[in-house]
């Protein structure tokens, strides 16, 4: 499996799951037209388009370039790159009748069709020696009182808060973005930062 620096942006759990079988990065679902009025995701999108890039990796249907394109036009242009999936006539496994259009999406794509995607977007793809003790771990968050623990809960909504998240998020995709955003340094001293 390769590394990517950029983060990968799809539309739905499927497409996310298809896509990390192939690389290894953080991959966020727009939850389909929900990007249209999630304005903290789009936010979280706009701060890792920043710091990393991003790879818009939608379907090739009306759908998948309507929300490409609103990404395209809340992205500065030197930030974001597209890869495209070709036309493929066909269904998914998974759905009892084909889409609308009668094209198989991103996760109904090969391994090497998306990889291709990927190299053809312009992706950057890393060598895969990875040192974890450089990241942030989900025992950190334990231990650091942001999980597991009595007001565990309470610290992370400031937390998310601080770092103006999606109060939503799981200490996982919380762990995520942050190693996405921080090194593993950054990342404790901000949580030590949390009252």
């Amino acid at each position: 499996m390769e590394k990517i620096k950029e983060v990968i942006i799809v539309e739905g759990r499927y497409d996310k799951n298809a896509i990390s079988q192939v690389v290894d990065t953080l991959i966020l679902e727009t939850s389909g037209f929900g990007i249209f009025s999630d304005r903290e995701k789009l936010a979280l999108i706009r701060k890792l388009a920043q710091v990393r890039g991003i790879i818009v990796f939608t379907d090739s249907d009306s759908a998948g370039f309507m929300i490409r394109n609103f990404l395209k036009g809340s992205i500065p242009n030197e930030m974001i790159k597209h890869a495209y999936i070709p036309d493929i006539r066909g269904k998914e496994r998974r759905k009892r009748a084909a889409s609308k259009e009668g094209k198989l999406g991103v996760e109904g794509m090969d391994s090497e069709t998306l990889l291709s995607a990927l190299r053809k977007a312009g992706a950057t793809f890393e060598n895969m020696k990875k040192n974890e003790l450089g990241k942030l771990t989900l025992q950190d968050m334990f231990f650091e009182g942001f999980s597991g623990g009595k007001n565990s809960s309470g610290r992370r909504k400031k937390l998310l808060k601080k770092l103006e998240l999606p109060e939503r998020l799981s200490t996982t995709a919380l762990v995520d973005i942050m190693n996405s955003l921080y090194s593993r340094e950054e990342s404790i001293h901000i949580l030590r930062g949390v009252e």
